[in-house]
């Protein structure tokens, strides 16, 4: 089945979830595609199955709060951040029981993003404490650190695992060799927002080809930047500019042509990903869109507000 633009537009909602109280933080999507998590701001996890629509389970994280939630290189367990002023931690949970299976404690500040390795048990994770820190889910301590200097930082894997991208609110994005991390970046690209002093990252994706990096800020800005150069290749416009910082996932197709985000209007926009251009608007939900994430191996989006929408297209090529 071929994405193109009559296809992306005709996405509409097969399924809506209104199991969430409050605004639902972070989806992932398993790495075969058949299971959806959700984490929400009411402390409430939720996993759904992909292939029928349904809800399968429910947890409540009410002692810790939950965001960020990610899933492991499998499909039978989940890390995610903590959501409560008084912990920091990052937290390891099986699906399969729903027990919480390790801890992990370093971070002195709430954790702004989480990145798992595709191919490993390993994951990165960056904190308003100034430090990125890599992590093995296997132990408790952390593996190793980055102290940047920067008060805000966001991380991302490659497709293969074998490179990982900082961004940093000194308007730079720096990729790191995952092995020989503690010798410093080996490219650093520098991006500035249109009419900000700074860019402070609230997202970066590598496309699932590798060849991009899609990078989102808190005003509400998103750039399609060269993997391998830094150039900025696309600044995707007509949206309106972010009013209250809340931080927005934004999504590739699998085939890297397309570009999905969220927003505060409550749409989806989507737009060719190197063309840019007018947006494609896709209206289901009634408050500010949080995260956008398509299935990697299905012909399906996944969008939340309060409620969770799965997207299905109504035209196939």
């Amino acid at each position: 089945m071929k994405l193109d633009g009559e296809v992306i537009g005709s996405l509409k909602t097969a399924r809506v979830f209104k199991d969430n109280t409050q605004l639902i933080n972070s989806i992932d999507f398993s790495p075969n595609g058949e299971l959806c998590v959700t984490s929400g701001n009411d402390e409430l996890i939720s996993v759904y199955n992909c292939n029928d629509g349904s809800r399968e389970k429910q947890l409540p994280a009410k002692k810790y709060g939950v965001n960020l939630i990610r899933f492991t290189h499998d499909s039978k367990s989940v890390i995610h951040a903590s959501n409560v002023e008084w912990s920091d931690d990052i937290r390891y949970l099986s699906l399969h029981d729903l027990k919480y299976m390790r801890y992990f404690k370093g971070h002195r500040k709430p954790v702004t993003s989480l990145a798992m390795s595709p191919v490993s048990d390993h994951f990165t994770s960056a904190s308003l404490d100034g430090t990125v820190r890599f992590w093995d889910l296997r132990a408790s301590q952390c593996q190793g650190v980055i102290r940047p200097g920067a008060k805000r930082s966001v991380v991302a894997y490659d497709p293969q695992g074998s490179v990982f991208a900082c961004g940093f609110d000194d308007n730079t994005i720096k990729l790191y060799d995952v092995q020989n991390y503690d010798k410093g970046p080996f490219a650093t690209f520098n991006i500035q927002a249109r009419g900000a002093p700074h860019t402070e990252w609230s997202t970066l994706t590598f496309s699932p080809c590798g060849n991009f990096i899609l990078g989102g800020t808190l005003d509400g800005a998103l750039f399609l930047v060269d993997a391998f150069d830094g150039r900025v290749l696309q600044h995707y416009g007509g949206t309106q500019k972010s009013s209250t910082r809340m931080p927005i996932e934004a999504t590739f197709t699998p085939d890297a042509q397309f570009v999905l985000s969220g927003s505060e209007e409550g749409v989806v926009y989507a737009w060719e990903a190197q063309a840019g251009g007018a947006p494609t608007v896709l209206a289901a939900h009634n408050s500010p869109v949080s995260c956008v994430k398509w299935n990697p191996k299905k012909m399906m989006m996944a969008s939340a507000c309060c409620s969770l929408a799965f997207w299905l297209p109504s035209k196939l090529k």
